[in-house]
């Protein structure tokens, strides 16, 4: 049945017309903004993913960034140490010169303490951005790393660099080491070098209340060869011999080094303590080289490198206690240096894996959101001939009603 009321065939190319248009709008619309979803109307899913990334990858923007500033402020602490260390491996040659008998001491004294003032320069400007991580004003500082993500939200993460402490200030002498048998002790007492000979030889060294009360942090380190050994009072220290138990001070810091000391390992070497003796150890060496013990108190407020003051080479035996004492600075310096050097580089490690996880995410928004281009050329040249057969088609559903007019001539 024909109508002039109602076009069906018109209705439905008419319908089709605009199906066809919607989908060229939505087509034209991705081609020109490159994203197939572009508002939470085109996929709610989808777009939700995507927003949530966009904010993570801001967020490893602003920590690429920390990282840069961390590993500038690492290089600069780690330039120090390693420049600290040049000076004291400097040092250590002119007091090593100073061993022998036919030198100016006194012109070799000057030199060492010019050095020491060096050093204490060097440490001084070593900061960044006011930050100062040799100094000992810092104890460790945290650089932002990364954030992670899990079903309960975002947690940040952070590299923890401890900071060194290489200040040449702070020392105060308190008379620790006596009565040595065979050793030479300095002149203020916190310094010793004992010599023990292979296949039996023997010595001793007392540890002593000293001229200023023991503190919490005060630590008295031993040196044997390369090998150091080291023992920090404790709280637990100060209030035992406060409280004037059984055992004092002297005597928990004997019984703390013949334990660092054992642990070492070092062939031939025996370590005795004789509760009898109060704060005495003494040292056994059974093994086929000579050895060398050195020791070096070191005050709770003073720098890491504080006993530089107290370096003296003016006579033979002054001469023998500094070679020791430079031997532990110096291998503070080294740790130092070594420290900073391998949280340098995990620093850049992290950097440079937030750079390719900030690229992956990138991709990863892009794979979801954006335009595939291609495809849409195709739709689009799909759509543009549908869209002129549409038109074909309307204007024939159009013109059915004018057939009509023939059936009444």
């Amino acid at each position: 049945m024909s109508s002039i009321l109602t076009n069906t065939s018109a209705m439905v190319a008419l319908q089709t017309m605009k199906g066809i248009n919607s989908q060229m709008n939505r087509v034209q619309s991705e081609i020109s903004t490159g994203k197939a979803v572009g508002s939470a109307k085109d996929n709610a899913a989808v777009w939700a993913i995507s927003k949530v990334m966009e904010s993570d990858v801001q967020g490893f923007k602003g920590i690429s960034d920390s990282l840069s500033l961390g590993s500038s402020t690492i290089s600069v602490a780690r330039q120090a140490a390693e420049t600290v260390t040049d000076l004291l491996t400097e040092m250590k040659e002119k007091i090593v010169a100073a061993q022998e008998d036919n030198v100016d001491r006194v012109k070799i004294q000057s030199d060492i303490e010019k050095l020491v003032e060096q050093v204490a320069s060097v440490v001084g400007a070593a900061q960044f951005n006011g930050l100062n991580l040799v100094d000992g004003s810092q104890t460790s500082v945290d650089i932002l790393a990364s954030l992670d993500r899990s079903g309960t939200g975002v947690v940040a993460s952070s590299i923890t660099v401890d900071g060194q402490n290489l200040s040449t200030g702070g020392y105060v002498t308190n008379d620790v080491f006596t009565a040595s048998t065979g050793g030479t002790i300095s002149t203020d007492a916190d310094t010793f070098v004992l010599t023990l000979d292979q296949g039996g030889g023997t010595d001793d060294i007392t540890i002593a209340d000293g001229t200023n009360a023991w503190a919490a942090g005060d630590r008295i380190s031993i040196r044997i060869g390369e090998r150091e050994a080291s023992y920090t009072v404790t709280q637990n220290d100060v209030d035992a011999g406060n409280a004037s138990l059984a055992s004092t001070v002297p005597d928990m810091i004997a019984v703390g080094l013949k334990n660092a000391v054992d642990a070492l390992g070092i062939d031939g070497l025996t370590v005795n303590y004789d509760s009898g003796s109060p704060g005495a150890i003494s040292f056994v060496n059974d093994g086929t080289v000579d050895l060398s013990v050195s020791g070096q108190y070191r005050n709770a407020g003073s720098g890491g490198l504080g006993a530089l003051s107290s370096i003296d080479v003016s006579t033979a035996g002054a001469a023998e206690l500094a070679l020791g004492s430079i031997e532990t600075m110096l291998q503070t310096a080294v740790d130092a240096a070594a420290e900073f050097g391998s949280a340098e580089r995990r620093i850049d490690i992290q950097s440079e894996f937030v750079g390719k996880l900030t690229d992956a995410l990138t991709a990863g928004i892009g794979t979801l959101v954006d335009t595939d281009m291609e495809e849409a050329s195709a739709r689009l040249q799909a759509l543009q001939v549908q869209q002129q057969l549409g038109i074909q088609a309307l204007t024939i559903a159009n013109q059915q009603p004018q057939n009509l007019l023939s059936l009444f001539r």
